[in-house]
């Protein structure tokens, strides 16, 4: 496991690539936005580890400019531990969001079930084609069809549909898709949960894809 940490603070990185050694991960480490952003061009990182504080550029900024490109997983760092900061990292396509201080054991537990929802251990589980109507999932590529044409998702939107696609037309609560999608026990607002459903909605021409079911949650459909 290769991994990229974006921090400023020296102690901080000392301490995570330290840390992350002991348990057997490699972990590289740049202090400012532009560095992370060159060393992704350059490498295949399997998870990026990112502190918003940056001196040079907000790590937000950087979380969006690795989304459009890539679907490297991101675990942000931060300090920041209000709902809106969480919510619009998740929704600019974070996998998990760790508030400092945090502890060694926390974030390899963090790390590993990351690439456990988004590494190839688990798209490889079934080769097969998933067809849902017109639509077409493929697991171990992590791509999507409607009828011939692909369809481009992020990481975390592939995960989502994917999820829901699991058990056609079975009901998922909201609570239940944050703690599987995200793996998180979410409490506060499901605002990130919802922008997701409306990206895919939009990305595959119909909202009868994913069905609202009010007060409880969203399952997957098949449109005439």
């Amino acid at each position: 496991m290769n991994i990229l940490l974006v921090e400023d603070d020296q102690s901080i990185a000392d301490s995570v690539v330290d840390g992350l050694g002991f348990a057997g991960i490699k972990c590289s480490h740049v202090g400012t936005g532009k560095a992370a952003l060159i060393e992704i061009a350059k490498n295949n990182f399997d998870l990026i580890l990112l502190d918003l504080g940056l001196p040079d550029m907000d790590g937000q900024e950087v979380a969006k400019e690795v989304r459009n490109k890539m679907q490297t997983p991101i675990i942000i760092l931060s300090a920041r531990d209000s709902e809106v900061d969480r919510v619009l990292a998740l929704e600019l396509g974070a996998d998990d969001y760790v508030v400092k201080p945090f502890g060694m054991r926390e974030l390899v537990a963090r790390i590993k079930a990351v690439i456990r929802r988004t590494g190839s251990s688990e798209t490889a589980v079934s080769g097969e084609i998933q067809k849902i109507g017109s639509l077409s999932l493929d697991r171990r590529s992590q791509k999507v069809f409607l009828k011939t044409e692909e369809i481009s998702l992020t990481a975390k939107e592939f995960e989502l549909l994917s999820y829901l696609a699991k058990d056609p037309g079975a009901v998922y609560k909201r609570n239940d898709i944050l703690t599987e999608v995200w793996d998180v026990n979410w409490y506060g607002s499901t605002k990130t949960l919802d922008a997701h459903v409306a990206a895919i909605r939009k990305k595959l021409g119909n909202p009868d894809w994913i069905e609202s079911v009010r007060g409880v949650g969203f399952r997957m459909g098949t449109p005439n």
